[in-house]
């Protein structure tokens, strides 16, 4: 559930725009939840507020109903209400999947290593991968995977190598991958394979490379509490992609 430290909230109403679900409300000057049934826990506002009033925290509340937040937007929201419809609808789709057959190797670790260093292609578009391990989501990576010890390891939302050319070359030489997206995944899973991976790896480092959209900082979030979960001294290093594919931070 989304806590609000109303010392620390502006009212600026960020937090706000940036909930899908329309759980928050700038009441009297200061962010509000207006009913916990709206607030999915994701944190996508979290990102959003200048002024660090937002956090998650776990504690007893009434269930996330989808149907009366469909309800609230269909009278508050109606631009929410169908873009929320449609992210639903394409999940519930998804949901049915059947599952893959036995004997996918899509689980199977294995170190993966260029035929070509990356000064032997002529033109840009024969540069080799620098994918250098697999698997790479994070539902199918094992802390038991040698690759991940002792490296600098690299934590990609899945949508940054459509939005960024050059994402071989520039982020993913000489690192181990894992990639995800905190908005679709389920968060508490995501962050304990994480906090697993990380204490039985001891990398060196991690780099978070997100994109700029506010769900995505829950990526950062996560990384920050599986590091700090392991009692480790690991830098932990952020980059925000945009959309139209720049490189907008690096802290």
């Amino acid at each position: 559930m989304i806590e609000i430290d109303e010392d620390r909230c502006d009212g600026c109403g960020q937090c706000a725009i940036a909930c899908a679900e329309g759980a928050l409300a700038i009441v009297d000057g200061k962010a509000k939840v207006v009913n916990e049934v709206f607030c999915d826990g994701l944190g996508a506002c979290i990102g959003e507020c200048p002024q660090g009033a937002l956090r998650i925290v776990e504690r007893d509340a009434p269930a996330f109903d989808e149907r009366a937040v469909k309800k609230h937007l269909e009278r508050t929201s109606p631009e929410k209400a169908r873009a929320l419809g449609g992210e639903k609808a394409h999940t519930h789709v998804h949901s049915r999947a059947e599952p893959e057959p036995c004997g996918c190797p899509s689980a199977q670790p294995m170190t993966v290593r260029s035929a070509h260093a990356i000064g032997d292609a002529p033109h840009s578009h024969d540069l080799p991968p620098q994918l250098t391990n697999w698997p790479v989501q994070w539902k199918l990576v094992s802390p038991a995977m040698p690759f991940f010890k002792d490296a600098d390891v690299l934590l990609a939302a899945d949508c940054v190598p459509f939005a960024f050319r050059d994402f071989h070359g520039r982020f993913l030489t000489g690192k181990p991958v894992i990639i995800g997206c905190p908005k679709l995944d389920e968060q508490p899973d995501y962050l304990e394979r994480i906090t697993d991976v990380f204490k039985e790896a001891s990398p060196r480092s991690v780099t978070v490379v997100r994109m700029q959209v506010p769900c995505c900082s829950g990526l950062t979030r996560i990384a920050k509490e599986a590091v700090k979960a392991t009692g480790k001294a690991i830098p932990v290093k952020e980059i925000v992609v945009g959309i139209r594919g720049e490189v907008l931070q690096e802290c």
